[in-house]
């Protein structure tokens, strides 16, 4: 129950899906959290979760594709708990469109949340870590950021630039000696409100449970993930007990990159 017990973590897009579990996980390891995300809708449940478990959190408004909303957010959680020494950055968008039908307005839509709100976020914790002796910064890409699929093309590319992205930001921290370690989750398909909705999308005469099932068997273990499964793997990273892990790739998918 400690093994992040008195860190500091701001986790975005966390009133729901993922972004709740991974809260919710570093709570229950005792962490300070706070939960941010755009709109404050649901995240009064998943802070009663967390208190009904002890744990400590609150919630903050952040829009990650502002500059002055990632300050704010930020000069809110130093107030609040002290500092800062965990960022989960988990929020992010999906539009299933393929190259030829793809707009600019949603590449630049996707881009902006998924690829830019990470490296603000990024460039905003590690101003504040470095002056603090260290951190951990945990940047949520996905499999979509290793491998391809011909439908989600702004969706792919913004993933797979949060890998580059955190690898060039965890050189530099370890170059200049701040002990803050960046590293990225890949998640595969978690049983999330998303994913229900991807698969919506993708069934034939509307038959969601069958596209569910073709799905599945495209994973070796046979079935999709869990919130959980992914906040156990942030929780690792976010903990001192991968203090010699940095720029690297942890892949949480059931096996379906491995084929």
């Amino acid at each position: 129950m400690d093994r992040v017990k008195d860190k500091v973590a701001l986790v975005t897009g966390a009133r729901r899906g993922l972004g709740a579990a991974i809260a919710a996980m570093l709570a229950r390891e005792g962490a300070k959290v706070v939960l941010s995300d755009r709109k404050a809708d649901g995240s009064q449940e998943v802070l009663a979760a967390i208190a009904k478990e002890g744990g400590e959190a609150s919630f903050v408004t952040l829009d990650v594709t502002s500059p002055e909303s990632w300050d704010a957010a930020i000069a809110e959680t130093i107030r609040r708990y002290g500092g800062l020494d965990i960022l989960v950055n988990n929020a992010g968008v999906g539009a299933g469109e393929n190259i030829e039908e793809v707009t600019l307005d949603e590449w630049r839509w996707v881009m902006g949340i998924n690829l830019e709100g990470t490296m603000l976020g990024t460039q905003r914790a590690i101003a504040v870590m470095k002056t603090r002796g260290g951190g951990s910064i945990v940047n949520i890409s996905s499999i979509e950021g290793l491998v391809g699929d011909s439908r989600m093309v702004a969706y792919d590319s913004s993933k797979a630039g949060i890998v580059l992205l955190s690898r060039s930001a965890a050189l530099h921290c370890a170059a200049n000696r701040y002990n803050i370690r960046v590293n990225t989750v890949h998640p595969g398909f978690i049983d999330t409100k998303m994913v229900r909705g991807f698969l919506a999308n993708i069934a034939e005469d509307g038959d969601a449970k069958a596209a569910r099932k073709a799905l599945e068997a495209r994973h070796p273990l046979g079935h999709l993930g869990e919130p959980d499964d992914v906040a156990y793997a942030v929780l690792y990273l976010a903990s001192d007990e991968s203090k010699f892990a940095t720029g690297s790739e942890l892949v949480v998918d059931g096996g379906y990159t491995a084929q």
